[in-house]
């Protein structure tokens, strides 16, 4: 499957078996994120996987949109090793993060692997609630797993904008 395939195919699954994530799997998956660009190669991601009961409870209390996953993946990165962008006002900590997460969510595409990208939460709450450094910021978390039977993809998945209302060249 080329990448556009992959692409189109990918979707927010919303209800998950409870069958773990198979570990090779899991290892490419984590792969793809380390390989993920950060500005000026500062790599100050920091991914969490989260598998314990305990943990995956104090994220469901927290985070109201999580949908049953086995594992999540919580994307963090170190305020003190950013790089921070002309006019003082922006870092490259979240955009970064950000990259990561999404090379390992077509990652797990690319293994069969259904996931969900999750961010309503609160950042500080739950940080600290899954022992997260205060030097650390957590930008989101990804449901990883395997889609349960009936699962499939919202019924406007397939629709987009053409181009021409998205795109302008100038």
């Amino acid at each position: 499957m080329n990448f556009l395939e992959l692409a189109a195919k990918r979707y927010s699954c919303k209800k998950y078996s409870d069958k773990p994530v198979c570990e090779k799997a899991l290892a490419n998956i984590l792969e793809a994120g380390r390989l993920a660009p950060t500005a000026k190669n500062l790599q100050e991601q920091h991914i969490y996987v989260v598998t314990s009961p305990e943990k995956l409870a104090e994220i469901d209390k927290l985070c109201p949109c999580r949908y049953g996953a086995p594992m999540v993946l919580a994307v963090a990165y170190n305020k003190e090793n950013v790089f921070t962008y002309p006019g003082g006002k922006h870092s490259s900590g979240a955009e970064d993060a950000t990259i990561v997460a999404t090379h390992m969510l077509l990652a797990a595409a690319a293994e069969g692997v259904d996931s969900c990208w999750l961010n309503f939460f609160d950042p500080a709450l739950l940080a600290k609630a899954l022992g997260i450094p205060e030097t650390e910021e957590l930008v989101m978390l990804l449901d990883l797993g395997y889609a349960a039977e009936g699962a499939g993809p919202l019924a406007n998945h397939a629709s987009r904008k053409p181009l021409e209302e998205t795109v302008t060249y100038l």
